[in-house]
This record gives structure tokens, C-alpha cells and sequence, in this order.
């Protein structure tokens, strides 16, 4: 099998780790989220409802691309809000896919208020992501609508991943 690795990518709340991890299952590929990478200052910021900036996610896009580079096959989970931060991820890596689970404000936030024991906290902080976000290019990614039911996300991007 040709290596296959891809980034879930979107805003928190958007259901890159669900999605992400039935994915690799269904694939039969190893799954990380990019959430259990980050140091504990960046966890404690966001805990304290402080944003992340360039500097705080540097350290971290570093080590989640050395871990899809060391991964022969991968889905990674992980927020990949700018240009800047996708093309580290894609340094290194050949036939890197993206997967942009795509939705808007309102739906995101009544996701996140229905969220337990996540140390994302507040609106602010969905507000700083929205600001942050610059969405993929068309030919960068597969743009996934998340109004759909999980499981049409799943098949949607089964689907368009495969071969034609």
C-alpha cells in the first residue's frame, strides 16, 4: 500500500477528532490528534482562554510534522488555521492530503457548548480561531460541509479520497 497520510483539519469544535479517528478506522490507519501534542503552557493558556499565537504553535506544528513524517500511515487531527502553518505540516511530506471540515460560527459554537472536559475554553477563544482562520485554497483541500450527519462526512470524504 502506498504511505497515506492526511490532516483533518479546522477550526476546535468543527469534529476533526471524531471524524479524524473514523476515518483512520476505517482506513486502517494510525490516528494522532494534534490536541495531545501541545505543551503544557500551550494547555494551560488555552485552559485560561488566552489564544495561541505564531510563536506558541511553532514548537508544536514542528513536532506533529515529525510525526507524520515518521508515520508511514496517518490521519492527523490537528487545526492548521493559516498557509503558513499547513505548508510546515506539509514540509517533507509527498502526497500530504487535507481534509477541511468546513462550518460556520454559530453551528461550531453550539457544538462547543455541548463539549465536556476540553481544555479549549470560550467563545473568545472560538472567536480568535475564526480571526485566525484562513481557509485552505480550492485545489488545497477537500472542503467538507459538517451540517451533515457524521457518518455523510465520513462517506463524503471516503468518497472523494478515493481513486477516480
Amino acid at each position: 500500500m502506498k504511505p497515506k497520510k492526511i490532516i483533518v483539519m479546522g477550526v476546535s469544535g468543527c469534529g476533526k477528532s471524531l471524524i479524524g479517528s473514523k476515518l483512520a478506522a476505517a482506513l486502517g490507519l494510525r490516528f494522532f490528534d494534534g490536541d495531545d501534542f501541545h505543551s503544557p503552557d500551550n494547555v494551560r493558556k488555552m485552559s485560561e482562554g488566552v489564544p495561541l499565537n505564531d510563536e506558541d504553535r511553532a514548537e508544536w506544528l514542528a513536532r506533529l510534522n515529525q510525526l507524520l513524517r515518521d508515520a508511514p500511515n496517518a490521519v492527523l487531527a490537528c487545526s492548521a488555521l493559516k498557509p503558513e502553518y499547513r505548508r510546515q505540516l506539509r514540509t517533507g511530506i509527498d502526497g500530504l492530503e487535507i481534509v477541511y471540515l468546513q462550518g460556520d460560527f454559530d453551528t461550531i459554537w453550539n457544538r462547543h457548548q455541548q463539549r465536556a472536559d476540553h481544555y479549549f475554553n470560550g467563545r473568545t477563544m472560538l472567536e480568535s480561531q475564526f480571526a485566525t482562520l484562513v481557509e485552505p485554497e480550492q485545489d488545497e483541500a477537500l472542503f467538507i460541509d459538517i451540517r451533515q450527519s457524521q457518518h455523510e462526512v465520513l462517506q463524503d470524504i471516503l468518497t472523494r479520497l478515493s481513486p477516480a
